[in-house]
């Protein structure tokens, strides 16, 4: 009698054997995966996935922001002009109200990278390309407003002005009264999370927009409360499973022979 249940548990073992292996390896992918090992990403290479990590230097290394001089991994600024702009009245008078146009706007596009939590921001990285992204919820590091010059009053000099980066354009109407500067960044250490079509470029791993899907950024997610995997679980079972089965089978079978 122990010796046909120890034959069968061994046959049991024998089937569980193949399911124990490709558990073990989907759960060791899943693991790579959040660990943002650059292999398990290229793995993926040509579909959208989401990464969460923190923000590392990019291949140039730190960049700094173009108005506040911050050290970053991304940068971008937008200048307002405030404006008095002259409306006709309901008896037909002119009135004029307050208004605002966006003149300047600007992303950098260096890549940055991210890594798992932990790790050296040199380590091996995924790389984010955020060529027209717009992070949601990045740092606001500077707001200034500069006041036009008045004639006979000493007003600060507009030293933001020449670091603006793109093209300053808008129609320009009514009496300008300020321009308005502000710039965000994501700084290194910063956690992101990012979703985006994976490339595989000159052996860089690189998160990028894919074709009628744009890159996602977001900025300062918190972090999530641990959750057991369901293939960690899965794994788990019929490694511990195949192990009884093949002790427990080999024992009997050697005891009753």
């Amino acid at each position: 009698m122990l010796l046909v249940i120890g034959s069968a548990l061994l046959v049991v073992a024998v089937i569980l054997l193949p399911l124990t292996v490709l558990a073990l390896r989907r759960w060791l992918r899943q693991l790579s995966l959040a660990r943002l090992r650059p292999g398990a990403v290229a793995a993926r290479e040509g579909r959208r996935v989401t990464l969460t990590g923190v923000a590392a230097p990019g291949p140039d290394g730190p960049v700094a922001s173009g108005l506040a001089g911050a050290e970053c991994v991304w940068h971008g600024h937008e200048v307002l002009r405030h404006y008095w702009s002259p409306n006709r009245g309901p008896e037909g008078g002119a009135v004029r109200e307050r208004a605002c146009d966006s003149i300047a706007d600007y992303s950098s596009e260096d890549l940055f990278g991210i890594v798992a939590e932990g790790r050296s921001g040199e380590a091996d990285r995924v790389f984010v390309d955020p060529s027209g992204a717009a992070p949601r919820d990045a740092e606001l590091c500077l707001k200034r407003v500069v006041g036009r010059p008045q004639p006979g009053v000493a007003s600060p000099a507009d030293d933001l002005l020449p670091r603006v980066r793109g093209r300053i354009s808008g129609v320009f109407r009514g009496e300008t009264i300020e321009f308005e500067y502000r710039e965000w960044v994501i700084r290194p250490g910063a956690r992101v999370r990012v979703t985006g079509q994976v490339q595989v470029r000159g052996g860089r791993v690189v998160l990028a927009a894919s074709e009628g899907a744009a890159l996602g950024i977001e900025h300062g997610v918190d972090e999530q409360p641990a959750r057991v995997s369901p293939r960690r679980t899965e794994a788990l079972v019929l490694t511990a499973a195949f192990v009884f089965c093949s002790v427990a089978g080999a024992v009997l079978t050697a005891v009753t022979g």
